[in-house]
Order: structure tokens, then sequence, then C-alpha cells
């Protein structure tokens, strides 16, 4: 169990924002108790000179990297430099062309993900590793293989660890049930039911809320000060900075620097992973929105799903010209409200209306020729198909959009020529790493298929645009990058509801700001007179918290007067 000093530590450190010298107060603490052993040993494992050739691209190039035993240790990069290729060697999904692994000193060779698992390593994946129609038991019992044994006493264990570990999650629901953070969970749980010697986390935060966060590196240390070797891979250099004890950056494949993160800033971090001539952080100004362009009130939406949320008298405005920024916990509504808004789930009672316009009961498709775009929250699958290439999954939601004057889709017919060029202004303008535009999109890195995705929404000039996570998963210059571009849309006169569970980006480009619990929205608030603490309130439920920000801030500004 988590002793009483990190409990205390953690219940402090929440009220604090990453910039707050408390909170790295804290943090410095927590780090001395799991801090890395002194005393030689051999590293728990060692890459030496790993080596993997894909048709067109160098992946990885003479990788060399030592993890020790109870290491925390990040691997940074941005979106293509060879990271989640180096883990997939690691875990047995990839065979080196050259090179070697030592596990404890000595050669280790591995065959699969099942043998991996059972020399003790485990792995959480960007892209979820989950099948939906299997309960939670069934989806770790496959991992374990003939170790899962009875299902019932499977069933209890997770419910024990998860429990132990602040990740509570229900062994008999069906994968398809859960939201997005509770699947995240699912896979962190995983690997702890197993005894595990090296954890690798491929972004696991990009879907979890500042409090799971929080919780997660209480987690993580915990785990660390018991022997356990962590291989942490995130975009979020605040977080790593934090958590980890070591660093090394990729580049191109190649490992490019090294650096302890305590001893660092996110800047001079941020800088060796992108180099000195890319942006990689900025500010924006806020706007006042001027006519709604969104308007729903009164939503009410029972779920059809017995572990759905009911969204309830859900009221919302979203004017031309601004960015409102909708947080939460991962199922609290997120999922029903962005159906509703899509067109995936027709409302039976309420209105949405969009530019003088009732869509509630209109398909996605008719929502599109009013001018609505959309971000879901899953890249593969419902973003775009694995299986088709860029040129394909360009026109899958692009079909209305004119290139030189004519459109992708003209009486039925499909223009290639026009659909091509558009792929090509897509992965040239938001600068999309890929073999080219007939590469399939399961190709393609995490953050490089968000930048497409991103980039193809945007690109139709939409009056409304709907984003859920917008920059899960992607690189810091990355996301600077979808940041402007929103930006820019925004200046342009559209219309942008942005949901995220990334907090500090939320606060970064967002002009009003909310949260939704249960399946109400509190009142919107403009960004500057909200806070994290307000913000966290209200993301528990208590939606008052709006109202004293909006006073507070008022007072404030009469104090000055």
């Amino acid at each position: 169990m988590i002793d009483k000093k990190v409990s205390d530590q953690l219940a402090s450190f929440l009220l604090c924002s990453w910039d707050d010298p408390k909170r790295q107060r804290i943090w410095t603490d927590t780090r001395e108790d799991a801090s890395v052993p002194t005393h030689p040993q051999p590293p728990r494992l060692s890459l030496r000179g790993i080596t993997k050739q894909y048709p067109g691209c160098l992946a990885n190039d003479d990788i060399h990297i030592d993890i020790a035993p109870a290491e925390i240790h990040a691997i940074l990069g941005e979106n293509g430099a060879g990271k989640s290729t180096l883990m997939k060697v690691i875990y047995g999904l990839v065979k080196p062309d050259r090179g070697e692994l030592l596990w404890d000193g000595l050669p280790l060779d591995v065959k699969d993900p099942a043998h991996a698992r059972k020399m003790g390593i485990g792995m959480v994946f960007q892209h979820f590793s989950l099948f939906d129609t299997l309960t939670v038991t069934e989806n770790i019992a496959l991992a374990l293989g003939d170790d899962a044994k009875d299902l019932d006493e499977l069933a209890e264990k997770i419910r024990t660890v998860s429990e132990k570990y602040g990740m509570a999650i229900q062994p008999d629901r069906e994968v398809h049930t859960l939201s997005v953070g509770e699947r995240q969970r699912v896979e962190i749980v995983r690997c702890l039911v197993q005894n595990i010697k090296l954890l690798i986390l491929d972004e696991p935060t990009s879907v979890l809320t500042p409090q799971e966060v929080d919780t997660l590196f209480v987690t993580l240390r915990q785990l660390a000060s018991e022997g356990c070797s962590i291989m942490f891979i995130s975009h979020k250099l605040h977080e790593v900075k934090a958590l980890c004890h070591k660093a090394t950056v990729l580049r191109a494949g190649r490992v490019s620097g090294s650096c302890i993160p305590a001893e660092q800033d996110t800047t001079s971090m941020a800088k060796m992973m992108v180099g000195d001539d890319t942006p990689v952080s900025t500010t924006y100004p806020k706007t006042l929105g001027s006519k709604p362009t969104l308007q729903v009130s009164k939503l009410d939406l029972p779920s059809d799903d017995p572990f759905g949320v009911h969204l309830k008298n859900l009221n919302l405005t979203v004017n031309a010209g601004e960015i409102v920024g909708i947080a939460g916990v991962a199922g609290n509504g997120q999922e029903e409200l962005l159906a509703s808004l899509s067109g995936e789930h027709l409302s039976p009672a309420g209105s949405i209306v969009f530019n003088s316009v009732d869509v509630a009961r209109l398909t996605p498709e008719k929502r599109r020729e009013q001018g609505l775009a959309f971000v879901p929250e899953e890249r593969l699958g419902r973003g775009a198909v694995p299986e088709m290439s860029l040129t394909e999954n360009a026109l899958l939601t692009g079909f209305l959009t004119k290139v030189g004057g004519k459109r992708l889709v003209q009486k039925g017919l499909v223009c290639w020529k026009k659909t091509e060029e558009f792929a090509d202004q897509i992965i040239r303008d938001y600068k999309v790493k890929t073999a080219g535009r007939h590469a399939q999109a399961d190709s393609l890195s995490g953050g490089n298929l968000q930048k497409f995705i991103i980039g193809r929404e945007i690109m139709q000039n939409p009056k409304l645009l709907i984003a859920a996570h917008p920059t899960w998963g992607v690189d810091i210059g990355a996301a600077t990058a979808i940041h402007k571009a929103l930006i820019e849309l925004r200046d342009q006169g559209a219309a942008i509801l942005v949901v995220s569970e990334d907090i500090d980006e939320l606060f970064l480009i967002s002009d009003r700001i909310g949260a939704i619990c249960d399946g109400q929205l509190s009142p919107l608030t403009p960004t500057p007179q909200s806070s994290i603490e307000a913000l966290g309130r209200m993301m528990a439920g208590d939606f008052s918290a709006a109202d004293e920000s909006t006073g507070a801030a008022a007072a404030t500004e009469g104090s000055t007067l």
C-alpha cells in the first residue's frame, strides 16, 4: 500500500500547478524516496547497436542504451524518431536487423511478446491492444496465458491490484463500454498483475487527467522502489522532469543525447529533441466570440450502454471566433456528448442548433454539409481506417472539399487526381512523416497520423470544428503546429470546441473553459478568470467553482480600478 507520507505529499501535490515551487519541492522529496541504487550491479537491460531498417525508413540506427534496476528512464524524441520501434524490439514484436539485448548482463533473444512477459517485461502501448467484445478479465487472461488460471480468482486479483494502485476498474465490464481513460487503466493493470521487472510505457498519460497522472506517478515511484525498471515515453516534458531519473533523446533513429531531467528545464530538453530552429512553446491571445455558431439546449440523452453516461439537461454555446475547452475525468459523458454533436447518436430530446439549423436529428454526412468537421478521440478505427492509404483516408471525410475549384466527389464519382493533391497538401502543410500518400494509415506513428487527421479536418475550412484530444501523443513541435492551426482557424471566424483531458492544453488555447461531470456541463468561464484548482473542482462536480472564479476575477479587476 502507499504509505502515509507519500499519500500526504500527493494530496498537497494535486492542489499545485506544474510551475508552482511547492509542487516542484514535493516532487523533489518523492524523488529522493525513489532514488536509483548507487551500488554496482549490471544494468537490468542493455541495448547494443540496435538497428532496424524498413523500406524507405531507417527506424533505429545503432542505438546503445542502459537501463538500471529501479531506474525510471525517459525515451524522448519527435514523432517518427524511432521510439516505438525500439520499444517493440524490446517487447519481441519486431526483430532488429543488427544489435543485441542484454538482460541482467546476459544475452537475450526475445522471441515474441509472450516470451518477453515470461522474462518480466510488460508494455503499455500508445494504441490500445484490447478486444472490445471481451471483458476486462478476459483481456488480461489472454495476456497471462496459462498463468491466468481461474477467471474468478483473476478478477479478484485485478480488483485488488487496481484499487491498490489507485486505478480502480470493474473486471466484468466489456471493453467496448469503457472510455479511453478507462482502457488505459486496463492496459496498465494488465502489466501490474504480472511479476514485471521492466515496465515500458508508451505515452501513458496522454488521456489521463492531472489527478490520474499524479496517482500514476506515485504508483510508478512505488514500483521503482520495489526494484522495477521503467521506460517512460512522453512528449510532456514537465512530466519527464518531475518523474524520471535519466533521459535518452532519439533523433532520426539515432541517439542524439542524454541528460538528467532534474538538472534541465523543459525548453532545453525540447531543443534536444527538435533542434534550435523549431518553435516549442508560445502563448496565444484570448478573444471574445461574436455570434453563436453552435447552441445546445436542454440536451437529454439516455445511454443505451448500461455502463454509459446519461447526458442531463446539457446547455452549451460556442461562438464564431472562439475556442471553448471542455475538461473532465474520463467516463463522465465526453463520449456521449461528442457522439451527439457529430451525429453518431441522434438526440431524442433537446436541440442542437448549428448556424440557425437544428441538426439534432441529422446524420453525420448532413452535418458535414452544413460545415461541421470532427476529430474523434481514437485515431485508428474512428479517425482513420488502418488498412486504407492516406489518399483514401483523406477522401473519407473530405469528399466535400474543393481542390482547384473542383470537389473530390462529383455526381457520385471520385476525382482521384484531386484527392491525391488533397492528401499531398495535408502531408506537406502539416509535415507528416510518411513514405507518401500511398502509405497505409497504420504505417504512421501515432503523432504523425494525428497530424494528418487534424490537417484533413482543418483544411476543409469548417464553420465548426469539434476536436477530441487534438494533440494526443504528438511531440512538442507538432503540438505547437496544431495549436497554431487551431488559433488561425479561430481567427478566421470558425467556432471550435475542444474536449481534452490535457488541462495545460485547454488553458493554453481555450478562450472559455468548463468541465463535464456525470453527464452535466458546468457554466463556461473566460479562461483568464479560471484556475487549475477551480477547474479541478468543476471536474469533480462542484460547479459553483465557475461562479467563484468569475466573481474573484471581477473583484480583483474592481480593486485595481
